[in-house]
Formats: structure tokens, sequence, C-alpha cells
């Protein structure tokens, strides 16, 4: 037996196009009626006025043939247009009883672990929202066996952190943590696990600004067996005060899975940079560490630091490289660049961070990661460019144990 699939919207809107054709041909018939059914005749002769008769008995049956057609046409749009609604129709009725039935049947399944344990057996988290109060609330957990966890809701009151994001189950990527971004310091939301056997760890959320101190961002959700960690959120800026720190990354899955990167340090236009979030570990038998989050940009007056950079992750204990430093903040002194993460015992150190740029002095590169039994070390961050003194590059990481060259030192 042949299948036949209809698309209800696609036919109406073919039926819409039908009609406009046929209202511009019924346009066109009405103007060419008069000049071909009403045909003068040349001159007063008779052969003249049989011509006239010819094309005027012409232009008459083609004004009836026309007619016929357009009827026809009508016909067929008001046919399509039934059947389209036919279709839809049809379509509803199926539909709404799937998805009643699919509801009921999550719903007997989820009755028991949801009275006992407050959470689904399958189903993602509701996410958290911004309540009557300005405060975030936390995402809920996902379903125990499966199922993602909720994002955490954004703060907008003042000094309220952002919701934390719901953890996964077994199976599922843990929730987002919601910002904050209401005034006054206030910390990001951090990220839910991810789940237990499989699934990413969720982002963290970014922490909000403030007159004085910016605060931390969010920490980065872990993941369980297998899965990569979320990323750090970012630091707040401080107007007055310091900038806040960058949240580290989540650490990958026990058995596989990389690290997240961590989260920018906040800014500062009268202080001092924050801190780059650090990099999360890989996972224990393989996965690459997490970068390091980039340093937040500090006061070019007199005395202002610029941010350092996160440390990048460690890598698995087996395999997996390190993660790369981040990069110093700018400012009157240029910050530091992180470290470059260790490598597991097949691969590569990270390289580290560039120093960040001075109004006065740059900021020095990050040290190199080491190398354990097989791979290179890292190269060290370049030192960078201030107007009075230049930052010193950092130095390079130690090569494998069995193989592997040692890192360069970076540029001064």
């Amino acid at each position: 037996m042949s299948l036949v699939i209809a698309a209800p919207e696609f036919m109406s809107s073919a039926a819409s196009d039908l009609a406009n054709i046929g209202s511009a041909l019924d346009s066109a018939h009405a103007a060419a009626s008069g000049p071909t059914s009403n045909v003068l005749a040349a001159a007063g002769d008779e052969v003249s006025a049989a011509i006239a008769s010819l094309f005027e008995a012409h232009g008459q049956a083609y004004q009836a043939l026309s007619s016929e057609a357009a009827r026809f046409h009508q016909q067929f749009v008001s046919l399509l247009n039934a059947g389209v609604a036919q279709y839809a129709g049809a379509e509803a009725a199926n539909a709404n009883p799937l998805q009643t039935l699919e509801q009921e049947v999550l719903g007997a399944i989820n009755a028991p672990t949801e009275t006992l344990l407050g959470r689904p057996l399958i189903g993602n988290g509701a996410n958290g929202i911004t309540n009557a109060q300005g405060v975030g609330t936390p995402g809920q957990a996902g379903g125990i066996l499966w199922g993602n966890g909720g994002n955490g809701g954004d703060s907008t009151a003042a000094n309220a952190a952002g919701g934390a994001g719901g953890p996964a189950g077994l199976f599922g990527r843990g929730g987002n943590g919601g910002s904050a971004v209401g005034p006054g310091p206030a910390n990001g939301g951090n990220g839910g696990a991810g789940g237990l056997i499989w699934g990413a760890g969720g982002n963290g959320g970014a922490a909000g600004g403030s007159q004085g101190t910016g605060s931390v961002g969010g920490l980065g959700g872990s993941a369980g067996l297998f899965g990569n960690g979320g990323l750090g959120g970012a630091g707040g800026d401080g107007a007055q005060g310091d900038g806040g720190a960058g949240g580290a990354g989540g650490n990958g899955g026990l058995i596989y899975g990389a690290g997240g990167a961590g989260g920018h340090g906040g800014q500062s236009a009268l202080a001092d940079g924050g801190a780059g979030g650090a990099g999360g570990h890989g996972g224990f038998v393989s996965g690459n560490g997490g970068g390091g989050g980039a340093g937040g940009s500090g006061s070019t007056l007199a005395g202002g630091l610029g941010g350092t950079g996160g440390a990048g992750g460690a890598a698995g204990a087996l395999f997996g490289n390190g993660g790369f430093g981040g990069t110093g903040g700018h400012a009157s002194g240029g910050g530091h660049g992180g470290n470059g993460g260790t490598a597991a015992l097949f691969g590569n150190g990270g390289g580290g961070g560039d120093g960040g740029t001075g109004s006065v002095v740059g900021g020095d590169g990050g040290g190199g990661g080491n190398a354990q039994l097989v791979g290179h070390g890292g190269n060290g961050g370049n030192g960078a460019v201030g107007a009075r003194v230049n930052g010193k590059g950092g130095p390079g990481g130690t090569g494998g144990l069995l193989f592997g060259a040692h890192g360069a030192t970076g540029n001064s």
C-alpha cells in the first residue's frame, strides 16, 4: 500500500498562491474583453466588416472559455483549501491522543519517585525563575534515570546571587547557573553536576558588577563518568574596587572528559583587575585540562594591576594534554599570565599564558606545563610590552621522562 504524506501549511500556502494567480488572470481577461469582443471594421466595405466580425467572434469565444477556466480554477482552489482543513483536523485529532497518552505514561512512571524523592524518574528538571523579590531560584534536578537539570534563574535584586543549576541524574546535562544582574556585589550561580554515568556539567553564571569590589563567577559543574566539565562564569566588574575573579571550570568525567575553561576576571577602572578562573581537571583516565580564564583589566593609573590569568587545568592520569594558561589583564602594571597545566603520563604540557600589557610595566608570561612520561613540555608565555619595563617570558615546561622536548621560554 502506498503512503501519502501531506504538509497542510505548504498546501495552504499553495492554495493562496493559486488564488492570487486566478485574480491576476481575471483582471487581465477583463482588461482584454473590450478590445477583443467589440472589434471595429477597418473600412466600410464588406470584407472589412467580415474580418471584424470574425475577430469579434473569436474574442467572445475566448471570453466564454476564460469564464469556464476561471470557474474551474475557483473550484480547484476551494477543494484544495477543504483538503488542507481536513488534513489539519486529522493531524490534530491524531496528535492529541498521542500527547495525552505520553503524558499519562510519564505521569504514572514518575509519580512514585516524585512522591518519595521529590524528583521524576524520567524528564528534565524545571528551570529556575526570577521570583517576585528579584531572586533567581535554583534549577530543579533532572530525572533520576534520564533528564537534564534545570537552569538557575537570574537575579535582578541587589546583592542577590544567581540561582544554581540543577543536577542531572544518571544520564543528562547539568543546568547552567543563573547570572547576577542586579546592583551590588553578588556571585554567579554554580553550574549543576552532569549525569553520574554520562553528561556534561552546567556552566557557571556571571557575577554581578558593583560600585565597590566585583564578585566571583559561578563554578562550572563537574561531570560523572563520561562528559566534559562546565565553563566557569565571568567575574563581576568593580567600579572603584577590584574586579571579581572568574569561576573555575568543572572537572571532566572520571573515565573520560575535558575540563571546563575558567571564567574571565572582572574589570576595574580604578583598582586591580580580577584573576581568571582556573581550568578544570581532565578526566582521571583520559581528558585534556581546561584552559585558564583571562585576567581582567585594571586601572591604567599608577598602582593599578591587571588580573592574573587562570592556571590551565591538569590533564587526566593516563592520556591528555594540560590546559593553556590564561592571558594577564591590561593595566598600569600588566597581569601575569597563568601557568600551563600538567600533562598526563601520555600527553603534552599546556602552554603558559601571555602577560598583560602595561602602561608602565608589562606582565610576565606564565610557565609552561610539564610533561610526565611521553610528551613535550608546554612553551612559556610571552612577556608583555610595558611603557617603561617589559615583562619577562615564562619558563618552558619539562619534557617527558622517556620521550619529549622541553618547552621553549617565552619572549621577553
